[in-house]
């Protein structure tokens, strides 16, 4: 161990008063130790602890939580026994938080100029003339283009990406002794996470910073972690160095949670973890886990097993840590189902552009030219029973390109329209109730569009009524019905989002966007906040969907891995213009655009010894070229000239496969390096 503990927790529990009034514990006698210069990751699914553990280093608890016993020693005191003042300089000083959502960090009312000033003037020592200076060299630092420009912009001006990255240059403002990080990388793009991962790791080791991460991306752990501790029901599950626990974990369920992952190199489905964690505050005996491992016997649901030594240098709390490495983790899932790719159209886009700018009289009246526009030339179609996937990295116009089709937004120039040929009204407002129906979406968050105050029954009503007039009996039985398409249950009915997981939450949004019949499902990011056993459990269940009523989908994500698993067609985009688009094997493997190698090396995978290959010191603009390539800045095999005077023409490489680039195909490299 290198010196003493900069974080050292020592059997902690923390819970809360239930409604008999005894108290029911969250995190049961959890020790955690990290060192300066150390990186510790933190995994597990949904409700194992791992944000309120993070958080208790910190001194916080979530209202209505308490600390039932155990100490939060901070550099040799008791962080709980300290006063309020002492704590307002601790954090966001010495001990830096990066939360998973960005808008928790962030002011909407303010510029992010002046949000970055108020971190630096209460835990930075510079002179107040040189905060700009320091302001601009951190947004720099986290791979933000123009940071003199995005120092006037407001949050609502940025892309969730570009939010995420200023929440991490506010944190990094104090100079923190240890940073603790939950989901930091969850809204970023491949390329950006990789970047912001070499960042952090070269800022830790500079710095000799402490970091803690909480994490349910196993490649994300791989990457910056030395340690890795795996809670389940608020208990240690097992401890280890990260290369022996991603490589032959000694503990059931570890081994179910990298069978659960999504792999670049395989199109199978992943297979979720059978079963659900228990509900935080569950009073059990035995093994938390007992009730979804194969391993289980009589002893396991009697006697909670101890902390013991497993294989190489893990510590394990299982009863057989020698029988773990030879059972079936239940990895090898299915092969999602093709979708027809010469079957009726479901949708079509004709020279689709979207403009965000709006000149006022005055520049109208002078003729400025108009910057260009946000997205531009887009034309493809979607067929009946087909998941197309989108590709690229924050500001592509992926989201943009699902708004408008959902009439969110309204394009400035070209036609959507529907399979039958009929156009779509450009706004909700202009929609007939037939055309509302028939194209559903499903949004990133779900506490975005699900309605805290009403039950998952009046939830799922509300299509129901408008679009097939059910009342009654008939209502109640189809919302019984969706629920259980969505494997939830009858008895959900009842509850709000409030009381339901985030991975139950997104299941709720999935049926109630089934409860109107849709022809076409627009999904933007709706796994990414996600674990990764229930992340399969739900790509499991839109495929299963697409089966069974022909579904089709146009699937946005900003992990590769998922995409390929999922999708039959896959659509890259770069600065709202579309580089390629094709059968998902032909766009994964070879020939592909310049971008999609760039995507496709930063792509992490849960083994320490793999290496993402990143272009050096990469920043996407915030807007494209006026002409030429859109690529053309950051391109690493740029032709020339002809780059930034031509636009790409599109090539065929056949079965509807086409690259847009102006390197002949046979020119074109199997994979870009950094």
């Amino acid at each position: 161990m290198a010196g003493p503990p900069l974080i050292d927790i020592r059997k902690l529990c923390i819970g809360f008063r239930g409604r008999a009034g005894t108290m029911l514990p969250v995190l049961h006698e959890i020790d955690l130790t990290v060192c300066r210069g150390q990186s510790l990751g933190l995994v597990g699914e949904s409700g194992s602890g791992k944000s309120t553990l993070a958080l208790a280093a910190m001194g916080y608890l979530k209202h209505g939580l308490q600390k039932l016993s155990g100490e939060v020693i901070h550099d040799g005191a008791d962080i709980f026994a300290r006063s309020a003042s002492e704590l307002e300089k601790i954090r966001g000083g010495r001990l830096g938080l990066i939360p998973q959502n960005s808008g928790q960090a962030l002011t909407p009312t303010l510029r992010i100029g002046q949000q970055i000033h108020e971190a630096l003037h209460l835990h930075c020592a510079l002179p107040e003339g040189e905060h700009e200076a320091r302001a601009i060299d951190l947004l720099a630092q986290v791979r933000l283009p123009d940071p003199q420009a995005i120092l006037r912009r407001y949050p609502h001006e940025l892309s969730g990406g570009q939010q995420q990255r200023v929440a991490i240059a506010m944190a990094l403002a104090g100079e923190p002794d240890a940073l603790l990080l939950d989901e930091p990388t969850t809204g970023l793009d491949v390329t950006t996470q990789a970047h912001i991962l070499e960042l952090l790791r070269d800022l830790a080791a500079a710095r000799n910073m402490a970091t803690v991460y909480v994490s349910h991306d196993l490649g994300v752990i791989a990457r910056v972690c030395d340690r890795v501790q795996v809670l389940y029901g608020g208990e240690t599950m097992l401890t280890g160095p990260t290369a022996e626990v991603l490589r032959d974990p000694a503990h059931p369920y570890a081994r179910g949670l990298l069978a659960s992952i999504p792999r670049l190199s395989d199109r199978t489905l992943p297979r979720a973890l059978e079963g659900r964690p228990p509900p935080p505050g569950q009073r059990r005996r035995g093994c938390a886990f007992a009730a979804r491992c194969g391993l289980a016997t009589e002893t396991c649901h009697a006697e909670r097993p101890p902390m013991i030594a497993g294989a190489g240098a893990q510590n394990t709390r299982c009863f057989y840590p020698d029988r773990v490495a030879g059972m079936d983790a239940g990895g090898g899932g299915a092969v999602p189902g093709h979708g027809a790719s010469d079957g009726p159209a479901a949708l079509r886009l004709a020279d689709v552009a979207v403009r965000y700018d709006r000149p006022g009289l005055l520049a109208r009246l002078r003729r400025v030219p108009r910057n260009p526009a946000t997205v531009e030339g887009i034309s493809l179609h979607l067929r009946r029973g087909e998941t197309l996937g989108m590709v690229g990295e924050s500001g592509s116009g992926k989201s943009t390109i699902l708004k408008t089709i959902a009439g969110l937004m309204s394009p400035a120039e070209g036609r959507i329209a529907l399979g039958d040929g009929s156009l779509l009204n450009a706004t909700v407002e202009q929609r007939r109730p037939d055309q509302l129906r028939r194209i559903q979406m499903v949004f990133q968050n779900p506490d975005d569009s699900l309605n805290p105050r009403q039950t998952v029954a009046e939830i799922l009503s509300q299509p129901l009524r408008l679009y097939f007039g059910l009342r009654g009996k008939a209502l109640q039985g189809r919302s019984v019905e969706l629920l259980e398409t969505v494997r939830l249950g009858a008895h959900y009915l009842d509850r709000r989002p409030g009381q339901l997981s985030g991975g139950e939450k997104q299941r709720v949004a999935v049926a109630r966007a089934f409860a109107a019949g849709p022809e076409i499902v627009l999904c933007d990011e709706i796994t990414s906040a996600l674990d990764v056993s229930v992340q399969a459990a739900v790509l499991e269940l839109l495929n299963d969907l697409k089966g069974l009523h022909g579904t089709a989908f146009i699937f946005v994500s900003h992990d590769l891995t998922i995409v390929r698993a999922l999708s039959d067609r896959v659509a890259v985009l770069y600065q709202g213009r579309l580089c390629e688009i094709g059968p998902t094997a032909a766009v994964y493997g070879a020939p592909s655009h310049p971008y999609t190698e760039v995507l496709l090396n930063a792509v992490l995978e849960p083994d320490p010894e793999h290496t993402p290959r990143l272009l050096t010191e990469d920043a996407a603009d915030l807007s494209p070229p006026a002409r030429g390539c859109p690529f053309q800045r950051r391109c690493p095999v740029k032709c020339g000239r002809i780059c930034e005077v031509d636009a790409p023409p599109w090539q065929e490489t056949g079965d509807g496969h086409a690259i847009r680039c102006h390197i002949p195909l046979a020119d074109l490299p199997r994979r870009i390096a950094g």
